[in-house]
């Protein structure tokens, strides 16, 4: 049965549901890795946090974490209740999500590629995961990234990012697909900024590593 992979992300998390659940129900197994950025964004300024972004990564400190962690159950549940009765949620600090802590970002992770035990039994149980993407630590961990890292580890045929964008915008036109060595130097020659950069990086990731990656209507080709 394919495998695929869908990074949600936080703005579009209750728009999306349809979708899963039609991906699950066409011979797929499907895992849902969510992101809250908007709604992290906006309890923080709330609370008189400081919000602020390197590369499209959220820097983190431990008040931010529990901002992080309340704004991703609140998305997860949101999402869950959405999907269904085969929605399960899980976070990832609880199901064995291990990244390594980037000290310029704070509380912040890289995850590495793994095959968590409790996504598996989900699968097997015909149930669709839905993942928070908290690392053990706990440290945050960008949702992008975190998709990927699952997505290589739990060998699926394809990750999908799911986002308010319609793809990779080049010069305002969308481009419908695109070489990752040729997305690499974009990244490398600061061409691209924000939200994308995380997004377009998890995807080449996954697409070198042999994982069909799709950000909206764009491919990333290994």
């Amino acid at each position: 049965m394919t495998r695929v992979v869908v990074k949600v992300g936080g703005a579009v998390a209750s728009t999306v549901a349809g979708q899963i659940t039609d991906l699950a129900t066409h011979c797929c197994e499907v895992v849902a890795v969510h992101g809250a950025g908007p709604q992290i964004s906006s309890e923080m300024r709330l609370l008189g946090l400081p919000v602020e972004f390197v590369g499209g990564r959220r820097v983190t400190t431990a008040a931010g974490l529990d901002v992080v962690r309340e704004s991703f159950a609140a998305v997860n549940a949101s999402l869950c209740r959405a999907i269904g009765p085969r929605a399960a949620p899980l976070f990832g600090d609880e199901i064995g999500l291990v990244a390594r802590q980037v000290l310029e970002l704070g509380l912040v992770g890289d995850p590495e590629p793994c095959r968590p035990a409790p996504i598996e039994a989900a699968l097997a149980a015909g149930l669709i995961p839905v993942v928070a993407p908290l690392a053990a630590g706990p440290l945050n961990v960008n949702a992008d990234e975190a998709a990927s890292a699952l997505a290589i580890g739990l060998e699926a045929e394809k990750i999908l990012f799911l986002t308010d964008v319609p793809g990779l915008l080049l010069e305002g036109a969308v481009v419908p697909s695109i070489d990752a060595g040729e997305a690499q130097g974009l990244l490398d020659a600061g061409e691209l900024e924000g939200g994308i950069v995380p997004k377009l990086q998890a995807a080449i990731c996954a697409a070198k590593l042999g994982v069909r990656a799709e950000i909206g209507e764009t491919a990333v080709l290994a």
